[in-house]
């Protein structure tokens, strides 16, 4: 990085400033503009900026939790927006490294993590947003979605058998879902994220765009490190064999439903360092534009807490072992 991580503790600068500051993160590399048709292979899976290194951004990583932190305690305590944070991928994209070392610095009471697996019976009952809505975060809360409603018209058209599952009426075989069926649902989808934004959700949607190569390469580090084992299935294997399938569907989605009110972002995902910096650069900068801010009092109330404090300043402490002034005298 050119200013150099000496440099920036030496001269004091505000590391959370850096961390929105466009020429570190450009927002405008990453984002999906609404009703444009994009193509994953635009996005380049390898950068990481290009005044960066691991060392200055683990730096402003760090600062960027400590000021994201300070944040979500103001949005808490306004009471009045919810965030939701969805995070899409290819498998071994690092979904969940982002949440543990992005997310770690939130107060837990404010935040909840939701990691959507294949729906179960119950779930198959209801309408496929259904198990999504009860994961919402209430007002001055933050939800992260690690997968989502998304799963919905990604999966399910790699595998449209999968949705005769959901027993829809008219859709009884696989010739029925049709380009017709995915807008219908892309349809949705807009409606259901402008319908939560306009009651107050701000909704980031970040899709990790890893390279087929760097996923072969940590699918073998999961076989040989007996540590990560438990993270690969035979099942990721099977997926693998539909990238370009997954990668159209993932194209699709993202150019259909990317909104001014639920933007998606393209972000690198083969440097992990740099991917969970700049998503948590671009989380900086939305939280940035919110309008939040502890709640103020009345005079009434300033009166209340004074009286307050007069009465805690009036008790007498009773140092430690020292006897209390009703505490009775042993025999």
């Amino acid at each position: 990085m050119v200013f150099g991580t000496i440099y920036l503790l030496a001269w004091g600068i505000n590391l959370s400033i850096m961390l929105s500051d466009e020429k570190l993160i450009q927002l405008k590399k990453f984002t999906v503009n609404p009703g444009k048709k994009i193509k994953l292979k635009d996005f380049d899976t390898e950068y990481t900026g290009k005044t960066l290194n691991k060392g200055d951004s683990e730096l402003l990583l760090e600062n960027g939790r400590k000021h994201l932190a300070e944040v979500q305690d103001e949005l808490y305590a306004h009471n009045r927006f919810s965030v939701l944070i969805i995070l899409q991928a290819m498998d071994a994209a690092g979904k969940d490294g982002a949440v543990k070392h992005i997310m770690s610095g939130f107060n837990p009471l404010g935040v909840k993590v939701y990691s959507f697996k294949a729906p179960n019976s119950a779930e198959l009952d209801h309408d496929y947003f259904w198990r999504h809505e009860t994961a919402l975060p209430a007002r001055g809360e933050i939800a992260i979605h690690n997968r989502s409603h998304y799963e919905n018209v990604l999966v399910t058209k790699v595998h449209p058998e999968w949705i005769l599952n959901e027993r829809i009426p008219g859709i009884e075989t696989v010739k029925k879902i049709d380009d017709k069926f995915w807008e219908q649902r892309y349809k949705q989808i807009r409606r259901f994220e402008k319908n939560l934004a306009d009651n107050g959700t701000i909704i980031l949607k970040f899709f990790l765009n890893v390279s087929k190569k760097e996923q072969k390469k940590r699918f073998l580090e999961r076989i040989d490190d007996p540590s990560k084992n438990w993270k690969f299935s035979l099942s990721d294997l099977k997926e693998r064999a539909y990238w370009d399938d997954y990668q159209k569907a993932y194209e699709d989605a993202l150019s259909a439903t990317s909104t001014d009110y639920a933007p998606w972002f393209v972000i690198p995902a083969d440097d992990k360092w740099f991917a969970r910096l700049a998503i948590a650069g671009i989380i900086t900068r939305q939280f940035g534009k919110l309008d939040i801010s502890y709640p103020t009092i009345n005079q009434a109330q300033k009166e209340e807490l004074q009286k307050a404090k007069l009465q805690l300043m009036s008790e007498k402490d009773n140092g430690k072992g020292k006897k209390s002034s009703n505490a009775k005298p042993k025999k």
